[in-house]
């Protein structure tokens, strides 16, 4: 029996467009994808020509009333993410966002609200890639009590992206195109909570060090106004505490970890160049490194995921708009703290 027919349309061909999705659909049967539209038209055009696409659209909004589009994949900055996303819906079409969700808590909640008055369709957000390959190990060992009770959570994100101040301001720099998303606080927070309670307050500080960075679009400089070093410490459902580390300016920084530490047991998840799970039990001299053979590891199967629920021969596991919110307000949260030197309560 032939698989229904999905034709997706692209509304913003980014890197991570281009390298994942584009592929990824176009290696499940009876996926097309038919139509694109970028900033100008001239990279929309170019989009086109490059990617093999057939159809272009002057603007985002007549991508989404094609009649002939199926499903949207969003893959601008997260501040177009609320507006297409929740259109999308309106229009009937299934809906893939780029993470971050959105530029901040209330969006988050906007998109939520039109997802659930649009059931019958799919809404998803992609997934952040760390901890895919042990994901369902280490959902078995929380499960199974590997841990036997969650005391601590380290959450670490230190790197020298940004420590250059010679370059170009990235647009994840700032506000008006990625709103309240800093560094990678929202794809470690997103990992952690596939594994423990949610937080249920925050209390945060956070600096930028260097307030301009050169303009990549003419000689002057911009204004930085995303933060490039956040420090917070939660509390978390069940009596857990956590502590979040995270740095773009830290030359030789230890990069992306994980840390879940309890009364029996310590998980250490390393995400580099390999994903790395470390464990260890009481009686253990040292964490060992986990082994798991090829068919145990978990891996990127988003656009899959996304064209399965659409189809109804699986439900959306990860990212639904559900737990993009809580992430959202996360971000939101820390933000909040750190203007006004106070914890924050969760959920907002």
């Amino acid at each position: 029996m032939a698989e229904q027919p999905v034709r997706v349309g692209i509304v913003g061909a980014g890197a991570n467009t281009r390298q994942k999705h584009i592929p990824g659909f176009r290696a499940i049967e009876g996926v097309s994808v038919t139509g694109v539209v970028n900033r100008t038209p001239e990279s929309t055009a170019r989009a086109a020509r490059e990617l093999d696409i057939p159809k272009t659209y002057p603007t985002w909004q007549a991508l989404i009333e094609d009649p002939e589009i199926d499903a949207v994949c969003i893959g601008t900055w997260p501040n177009l993410h609320c507006e297409v996303a929740c259109a999308a819906l309106a229009e009937g079409k299934h809906v893939l966002t780029e993470a971050r969700m959105s530029a901040n808590a209330a969006e988050a909640h906007q998109m939520l609200a039109a997802s659930r008055a649009h059931p019958e369709l799919v809404a998803m957000i992609v997934p952040c890639p760390y901890g895919l390959v042990h994901d369902q190990f280490i959902r078995t060992l929380m499960k199974n009590g590997y841990l036997a009770e969650l005391r601590e959570v380290v959450v670490i994100g230190v790197d020298d992206r940004h420590w250059d101040y010679t370059h170009f301001m990235h647009w994840r720099q700032d506000t008006r195109l990625s709103g309240l998303n800093a560094l990678t606080l929202g794809m470690l927070h997103e990992t952690l909570l596939r594994w423990i309670p949610a937080p249920t307050r925050v209390f945060a500080q956070t600096t930028i060090f260097e307030p301009t960075r050169p303009s990549p679009h003419n000689s002057t400089n911009e204004h930085v106004s995303v933060p490039e070093s956040i420090q917070a410490i939660t509390q978390i459902g069940g009596g857990a505490r956590g502590i979040y580390h995270l740095s773009g300016v830290s030359l030789f920084g230890p990069g992306q970890q994980i840390h879940l530490y309890g009364r029996s047991g310590t998980l250490k998840l390393i995400m580099g160049a390999e994903e790395e799970l470390w464990c260890g039990r009481v009686g253990d001299k040292e964490l060992q490194r986990v082994q798991l053979p090829a068919e145990d590891r978990g891996g990127w199967r988003v656009e899959a995921e996304f064209v399965g629920a659409i189809r109804g021969t699986e439900s959306v596991r990860l990212t639904d708009f559900a737990a993009g919110v809580q992430y959202m307000e996360f971000t939101e949260a820390i933000v909040r703290s750190a203007e006004t030197n106070l914890p924050v309560p969760l959920p907002l």
